[in-house]
């Protein structure tokens, strides 16, 4: 008889014992799934390795061919020919309609967005410069072509938006200067202009 109670006392403490632990594992999901609930407040902010995000647009679907320039406070110089340099890095060369296609759906569609994007890893201090060039055009007609420059911690802002009439094969323009200080702030911005080509040129191939 004292055997049999002992056996039952035990049977008792082994589902207690898995009753807490099946409680305990639930109480560890609550917790981790609370602290996976993203706060509401924080919602407009980018979690980004980039700090900086220059975006070039030009009319979907046209044919024409727009390279975006960024010389850094180095001389440090991003273009087609060199998409990383530096803390500076060519996210995307659009050459208009030429081999421009993507696949979607699991099939090969063309891509009628005209995009080209350079993203800055780092805050270095000093001045960079922002230049859109006229690699290929098709039409007489001059080309309106969109700069945006957007610095993205902790929040997004707007650094500079404007528009560049670009006039056929050659035509370089600088769209903006800007300026960062030894806090990581934006200083300063211009639209004197500063050719990069030329340089460009000077280099080996």
């Amino acid at each position: 008889m004292r055997h049999r109670i002992y056996r039952e006392h035990e049977d008792q403490d082994a589902f207690t014992d898995l009753l807490f632990n099946a409680l305990l594992g639930f109480a560890f999901m609550f917790v981790a799934a609370f602290a996976l609930i993203r706060d509401p407040e924080n919602t407009g902010k980018i979690d980004s390795k980039a700090e900086i995000l220059i975006t070039v647009r030009w009319a979907d679907r046209h044919p024409d061919d727009v390279d975006t320039l960024v010389e850094g406070p180095g001389g440090d110089l991003v273009w087609y020919h060199n998409r990383d340099s530096g803390l500076m890095h060519l996210d995307r060369d659009d050459r208009g309609l030429f081999a421009d296609r993507i696949e979607l759906d699991g099939r090969e569609v063309s891509n009628p967005i005209n995009q080209e994007t350079v993203s800055i890893r780092a805050l270095q201090p000093g001045e960079y410069v922002v230049n859109v060039l006229h690699y290929q055009a098709n039409y007489p007609e001059p080309l309106p072509v969109t700069v945006k420059v957007e610095k993205l911690n902790p929040t997004v802002s707007l650094v500079y938006y404007g528009t560049r009439e670009l006039g056929g094969v050659g035509d370089e323009q600088t769209a903006v200067r800007f300026t960062i200080d030894a806090a990581g702030n934006i200083s300063g911005t211009s639209e004197l202009p500063k050719a990069l080509l030329t340089r460009v040129a000077k280099a080996p191939s």
